[in-house]
């Protein structure tokens, strides 16, 4: 007896993704806050302050630092008249974060509102945030003081002579590839001891 054999057929079925739901999520945006808004805008002001502060070139400061008598002698023929040797130095501070060239420096020295007369030094340079002191030599001869005469011998025979003196830089801060152009001009009361050689006091200003 045969067996029937059955053919079995199979189907494959595709099943269909059900219906989804999709959300749109659109970008987030805090609230405008103005307080916070000011704090940085005077926080990028300050700093923006201190940096133009920190790098805006300045005049450099100048200061009288020795003041010696070397000679003074008086004529009182054929007219009175003074001769009077002095030994000056100066120190000239760069205050910048630039390197400074100076072209001259000039001294001048008086009394008593009359100017004895100046000297001026050759050119010289001054690195950041450094310092350079220059040496002169001022020699009068013959100059005539007239009635200070009498001023001079009791401020000699007190052991203390005021000196006014102003002193000139002219030069240029190396700025990259700039070159920006400075001068200063100081004041000073200047009242030398004449027993040791050294500045008693000394009251300076700009001009």
């Amino acid at each position: 007896m045969a067996l029937a054999h059955s053919k079995a057929e199979y189907y494959t079925h595709t099943h269909l993704p059900p219906h989804q739901n999709y959300v749109v999520l659109t970008p987030y945006y805090p609230p405008f806050n103005r307080n916070r808004c000011r704090i940085l805008c005077t926080v990028l002001l300050i700093l923006l302050a201190a940096t133009v502060f920190f790098l805006w070139p300045s005049n450099p400061d100048v200061k009288i630092m020795r003041f010696k008598l070397n000679r003074v002698h008086i004529h009182t023929f054929p007219r009175v008249a003074v001769d009077i040797s002095i030994f000056v130095t100066v120190k000239v501070r760069n205050t910048d974060v630039y390197s400074m060239d100076y072209a001259f420096l000039d001294v001048g020295v008086g009394y008593r509102g009359k100017r004895l007369g100046h000297v001026r030094s050759e050119s010289g340079h001054v690195t950041s945030r450094g310092s350079s002191y220059v040496d002169a030599v001022l020699e009068f001869d013959g100059v005539e003081l007239l009635s200070d005469v009498v001023y001079l011998l009791e401020d000699l025979a007190k052991g203390t002579v005021p000196f006014d003196t102003v002193t000139e830089v002219k030069g240029h801060l190396g700025v990259y590839m700039f070159q920006v152009p400075l001068m200063a001009k100081v004041s000073c009361e200047v009242l030398v001891n004449t027993a040791n050689q050294t500045i008693a006091h000394q009251n300076c200003y700009a001009r």
